[in-house]
């Protein structure tokens, strides 16, 4: 892990979940970190467990739909550190439903929040890491692009358009950036906590309580791709619980 020792790495969603774990992970291993969420309460408190820990963070209320608050948080890792070595992002809603009830607004959460986003990360991200040669974006996707069950439609279609949008931005960012996919499947997050259909909400619930992965799992899928030689680009990781069909 010394690769991952003094980089700054900027994560969306780092509030709970998977960004909390992964926050903590890098700091662990001597990241500088910064914290981006809509909550500030939360990245002030994940903060401030890693500066008792004697790691280093920042943190700025974030709102990945909106193009400013991602350039907000990009320009704020290199103020607080004079530059930006990796961006996670993290952010994600899963409001699910099955199209029939016609959840107009659910869908355009989900597309720009877990889409448009990603898409702002990078329009903030990028300019930076061309002025530094050298920058990984690292993106929480999930197993539900590859395997596509009922009330996941939309929820599906934003994951594997982000996979598109990965692959585009491999292909386009040269030899000195890289380009990371990470797929989750079961973690125990609030994930299941915004479906609006109750039964949905509970069979999500059910199924998390049953089988789920530690979100300290996935951190550590983060950390390894990160903790890779300048020269080797880790590009997809699938994390699930063995018991997950």
């Amino acid at each position: 892990m010394d690769n991952i020792k003094d980089k700054v790495v900027a994560i969306t969603g780092a509030g709970s979940g998977i960004g909390r774990a992964t926050a903590l992970a890098l700091a662990g291993q001597g990241a500088r970190v910064v914290l981006g969420g809509r909550r500030l309460d939360n990245i002030e408190a994940v903060a401030g467990e890693i500066r008792a820990a004697g790691g280093m963070a920042a943190c700025r209320q974030t709102d990945v739909r909106a193009r400013a608050s991602m350039q907000a948080l990009v320009d704020h890792a290199c103020a607080s550190f004079g530059r930006l070595d990796v961006l996670v992002a993290n952010a994600g809603v899963g409001p699910i439903s099955r199209l029939d009830e016609l959840r107009e607004a659910d869908w355009n959460d989900m597309v720009d929040v877990n889409f448009k986003g990603v898409l702002n990360g990078i329009g903030a991200a990028l300019p930076v890491f061309r002025r530094q040669d050298s920058g990984h974006f690292v993106t929480v996707i999930s197993t539900a692009g590859l395997r596509v069950v009922p009330g996941m439609a939309v929820y599906a279609a934003t994951k594997n358009a982000v996979r598109t949008l990965l692959e585009g931005l491999r292909q386009e960012a040269g030899p000195r950036l890289r380009v990371t996919g990470v797929s989750p499947g079961y973690v125990r997050t609030e994930f299941g906590n915004a479906m609006p259909d109750g039964a949905m909400r509970d069979a999500a619930i059910k199924a998390m309580e049953a089988i789920a992965i530690a979100p300290e799992a996935v951190a550590r899928a983060i950390c390894f791709a990160i903790a890779q030689p300048a020269d080797v680009d880790i590009g997809d990781i699938v994390i699930r619980p063995t018991a997950q069909d």
